[in-house]
């Protein structure tokens, strides 16, 4: 009996192994040097065939949009507002009843950054987004990230 629950254990324990959390979007983080003192952050998206994430633009009252949000860090300053660059499509959504904005393939944030003294430091963050298809959404996810400005 005890080798039959080891046998039907290890089994399961197989399966849970071979079973994949859905994570359609890949993400990278880096920083472009343009002068002495300032940077590009891009932060890009690569997501997978059917599906999609929402632009940040999206209206209230609709799925979950992309948010783009930085730690303090008192030796630099956020220049502007994170720009947003991607193929998008503006539909009407019944479930939501409001517009959306969609984004499938490859999408980048920029932030320009610019450092208040000479310092090697750091931007960190995080991208709070959700991603649907045409069949499912998923919960609402988190990326951390930390760039080396240097």
């Amino acid at each position: 009996m005890k080798k039959f629950v080891f046998i039907i254990m290890m089994v399961a324990l197989a399966q849970l192994a071979q079973a994949q959390i859905k994570d359609p979007v890949k993400w990278t983080f880096e920083a472009i040097k343009k002068t002495a003192d300032t940077y590009e952050v891009q932060i890009t998206a690569d997501v997978e065939g059917k599906w999609h994430l929402y632009s940040q633009t999206t209206g209230k009252g609709g799925p979950k949009p992309t948010l783009v949000s930085f730690q303090p860090n008192p030796l630099l300053s956020l220049v502007g507002a994170v720009k947003e660059t991607g193929k998008t499509q503006k539909s009407y959504d019944d479930i939501f009843k409001t517009d959306v904005v969609l984004i499938s393939g490859k999408v980048r944030y920029t932030q320009t950054v610019k450092l208040k003294t000479a310092a090697k430091t750091s931007i960190r963050g995080t991208v709070s987004y959700m991603v649907c298809d045409d069949q499912e959404c998923l919960p609402p996810a988190k990326k951390s990230f930390d760039i080396k400005l240097q």
